[in-house]
């Protein structure tokens, strides 16, 4: 049966990090171009490949403090059969780690512009596993929208939700996504049993999941979305889609070594 997955505990998490070889690049990376300040790390990417420590362009940030602790963003794969919040083959060379948030208006950007040439040209291919993890950092409005895509997935239909609502999100400003809009966008996504979605959408277990990937996300660091992660290397906002293709086939050549 599909299911979302689910969140690491807090001291596995540390342990994996720990033990991942991409924390090390990661790491390198950051001691050389100086990216960490005061204790939480800001990289961007641009469509050369390079990071710098401003805010990136087509990135959204919480107004107030995001809670993160500093710990450098790595990759974090399930490679999970059955998981709804992901697209592509369990054996892909490649994991493409995605953190977004219903609300964030750079996210349904991204969504509209790029993810579906990512898809096609990456997912489809068998070149690449997209996996998506959750955040609420927009309040919440952004929590309710979450637990509702998961509830979606769980009837197969999580990516059709998601397309849904940032199909509709404005250019800018963080959309309510009210309850109403929420069971419309699940209407529109084509989620058959929208009386079981209506139930499930407000289940604690499903926002209890989405809490704990934000808390997981800003452990990792991740202080703004769209943030992404292939191969222990770290991007944000919503970039040109040539800077996507240059991460990517930078992982794809690397998992070849």
């Amino acid at each position: 049966m599909p299911h979302a997955p689910e969140t690491l505990p807090r001291h596995e998490l540390e342990r994996a990090l720990r033990r991942s070889r991409t924390l090390n690049v990661v790491l390198a990376a950051l001691a050389v171009a100086g990216l960490v300040f005061g204790g939480v790390q800001l990289v961007r990417g641009d469509a050369n490949g390079t990071k710098d420590a401003t805010t990136a362009a087509g990135e959204a940030r919480p107004q107030s403090g995001d809670g993160s602790t500093g710990t450098p963003a790595a990759t974090v794969e399930r490679r999970i059969d059955g998981d709804t919040m992901a697209l592509g083959a369990l054996d892909a060379p490649v994991v493409l780690s995605e953190w977004t948030d219903f609300r964030c208006p750079f996210c349904a950007v991204y969504s509209r512009d790029t993810l579906p040439v990512l898809i096609e040209e990456y997912v489809e291919t068998g070149k690449v596993r997209l996996e998506i993890h959750d955040v609420a950092y927009f309040g919440e409005e952004s929590t309710r929208a979450a637990a509702a895509a998961r509830a979606a997935g769980e009837q197969g239909h999580y990516f059709e939700f998601l397309k849904a609502v940032y199909d509709a999100a404005p250019e800018s400003g963080h959309p309510e996504l009210t309850p109403d809009e929420l069971r419309a966008f699940a209407k529109t996504a084509g989620v058959p049993d929208l009386a079981l979605f209506a139930t499930d959408m407000e289940r604690a277990d499903l926002r209890a999941a989405v809490e704990q990937s934000t808390t997981q996300a800003q452990q990792l660091g991740v202080s703004g979305v769209p943030f992404f992660v292939a191969d222990g290397k770290a991007m944000s906002g919503a970039q040109p889609i040539e800077a996507f293709r240059t991460m990517l086939d930078e992982a794809l050549a690397a998992a070849k070594q």
